[in-house]
């Protein structure tokens, strides 16, 4: 591109471009325009809606964050970005984000797990107070306009080529286009001098093809651990058994930490499920023990443990050759020993995985060693931002992914917006 043509800087205003209709975007855009009202904000959206994963996110009523206050440990839940992300709360945290939303006229409710949703139970809730806050404040949003060129000037300023535009000049602009490579500007942001790391699938279900879970979608564990073999960290939660195989937050999870383990391994590997991770395994034998000793007579079928289904316990049960009609006296060495490992250490091949594709989340994007999370300047380019998920930074579920957006995309717009808060 030629940094002479076409530069339409004759005017004075404050010029910032957002590039991205999505969460950070959006509140780059607005922030901006509220931190420095004078600023000519326009937002870049190559598609022909925006906020499409705010719409679908929390089934249809957007988890648009957690109720965890305390900086330090809010960063732990994001497998890449923790470091950076525990400094940029300090800034902008779930409760400044509440707080937030609350004074747009969103009331919200937290949830006993601390998701947090509008009261409404409707994600168009958000999307209406974002669009409204956009339209309030004079953010100019063009649909269906996808960058086609970035070019800095000698003189300090960004000139952009969009699809059916002329080239424009803007002062600031912020990168905030979720997955790079998606959105095809991945080349554009390396030719401007950036590492973009790896981009694969975070957050997604595990394909599985047991006899065990066979039978079973729809049935949940409110507490199962999951971890990689042979010697994974092991990961929390709900679990779900799915026509595919497993989900829940404790997949979820394990998805979310172990996303580049998983792609290394073409998602074709071996997981455990403890079904009880809250018991010790010398305590589910000497629980069987005590069931010989005082309910001999009675049937191995019936319910044991609270935390295990019915039906899945059955399932256990003719997964080790026990039969249900079996008495508890009767019960040989082998099955107790088959019983305890499928309980506490049961190992299932995962085959491929499930990711709902409207809230499809990535690990990988721009390298956060060349990004200033004061201002989420570049390092490389100054006046060059960047927010969310384009970003090398992703969290588990939860909320978290979202307040990562709100918190980079208030950052940025901040500091785009020239003044201070």
């Amino acid at each position: 591109m030629n940094a002479s043509s076409n530069d339409s800087a004759s005017s004075t205003k404050h010029r910032v471009a957002v590039i991205g209709g999505g969460a950070a975007g959006f509140f780059a855009a607005i922030s901006t325009a509220e931190l420095n009202p004078s600023a000519e904000v326009v937002l870049f959206e190559s598609g022909k809606k925006v906020l499409r994963k705010v719409k679908v996110s929390g089934g249809g009523r957007c988890n648009l964050t957690h109720s965890c206050f305390e900086p330090a440990e809010l960063a732990k839940r994001y497998p890449r970005g923790s470091k950076e992300l525990r400094s940029a709360f300090h800034h902008w945290q779930p409760r400044d984000t509440i707080e937030w939303f609350e004074e747009a006229g969103v009331e919200t409710k937290t949830e006993s797990d601390g998701r947090m949703f509008p009261v409404t139970d409707s994600s168009q809730t958000i999307v209406d107070c974002l669009w409204g806050k956009a339209r309030k404040l004079g953010v100019e949003v063009r649909l269906e306009r996808g960058i086609t060129g970035i070019e800095p000037t000698d003189e300090g300023r960004w000139l952009i080529d969009s699809r059916n535009e002329r080239r424009e000049s803007f002062d600031k602009i912020c990168m905030a286009a979720g997955s790079l490579k998606s959105t095809g500007l991945d080349g554009l942001i390396e030719g401007l001098g950036h590492r973009i790391e790896p981009l694969v699938p975070s957050l997604f279900a595990f394909n599985v093809k047991d006899p065990r879970i066979a039978g079973l979608a729809g049935l949940a564990v409110q507490e199962a651990s999951v971890r990689i073999l042979p010697k994974g960290k092991p990961q929390s939660g709900p679990l779900l058994i799915t026509h595919r195989g497993m989900s829940g937050p404790a997949i979820l999870k394990l998805s979310a930490w172990e996303a580049r383990t998983f792609a290394e391994h073409d998602y074709d590997l071996e997981v455990e499920v403890n079904w009880l991770p809250e018991w010790k395994r010398q305590q589910v034998v000497e629980k069987f023990e005590e069931l010989r000793k005082r309910k001999g007579d009675s049937l191995v079928k019936s319910k044991v443990f609270e935390e295990i289904p019915r039906r899945l316990w059955e399932s256990l049960l003719s997964a080790v050759g026990v039969q249900p009609e079996n008495q508890w006296a009767r019960l040989k060495k082998a099955g107790e020993d088959g019983l305890v490992k499928e309980l506490t250490a049961g190992r299932f091949a995962v085959k491929g995985k499930t990711t709902n594709k409207e809230e499809f989340v990535t690990c990988g994007g721009v390298s956060l060693k060349e990004v200033d999370f004061r201002t989420m300047e570049s390092k490389q380019r100054k006046g060059l931002h960047f927010a969310g998920e384009c970003l090398d930074l992703d969290g588990i579920t939860g909320g978290f992914n979202f307040q990562a957006a709100w918190t980079t995309g208030r950052i940025a717009g901040r500091a785009m917006a020239g003044v201070g808060e």
